[in-house]
């Protein structure tokens, strides 16, 4: 590529940054909520990394299997009590019997499906603590490996001036 097309690249570059219609898709501005940037290096800046470890992914399972467990001994509770107060009103001949009949009606409804969104959390970070554990197991004995097979090839592993170490004993040459 020549220079001045390096030069042209970049100021059309310049000027796209300047634009305010401009998309950035790589970060978001730190002024506007938004997550940190990246220095120059490609670091990753103040909000860069995301790391979940082990334990916080069991943390939010256990609480999420809590709250399944709350919503079903206390909230369900309210369902059949509400039920058969709008079955009384209604057999009084009151209005408000098929209105507290829908109300009961939609909180069951919204309760299941807060229940099945809790149950589905719980499974999730289950089944994702025990698929990262083989990853990361995989991952240790790959780089393991090739670290082992790195220390051979790597002239810095023995000391300046000394035949690396990991070769073994050199044999005396004759002549």
């Amino acid at each position: 590529m020549a220079w001045d097309e390096w030069e042209q690249l970049k100021a059309e570059a310049l000027r796209q940054r300047q634009t305010p219609a401009h998309m950035r898709l790589n970060g978001a501005d730190a002024g506007a909520g938004g997550g940190g940037t990246q220095g120059s290096s490609g670091a990753p800046g103040t909000y860069g990394v995301l790391k979940a470890s082990q334990k916080d992914l069991a943390a939010i399972g256990r609480a999420a299997h809590g709250l399944y467990n709350d919503l079903w001994d206390r909230a369900r509770v309210a369902v059949p009590t509400s039920d058969s107060a709008a079955a009384g009103l209604t057999q009084q001949g009151f209005a408000l019997g098929a209105g507290l009949q829908h109300v009961s009606t939609r909180w069951e409804e919204q309760l299941k499906s807060l229940m099945d969104a809790c149950a589905h959390i719980a499974n999730h970070m289950h089944v994702t603590q025990a698929l990262h554990d083989g990853d990361d197991g995989y991952i240790a004995r790959r780089t393991s490996s090739i670290a082992l097979l790195d220390a051979g090839f790597d002239e810095r592993v023995g000391a300046p001036g000394r035949p690396n170490g990991v070769y073994g004993e050199q044999s005396k040459k004759k002549e």
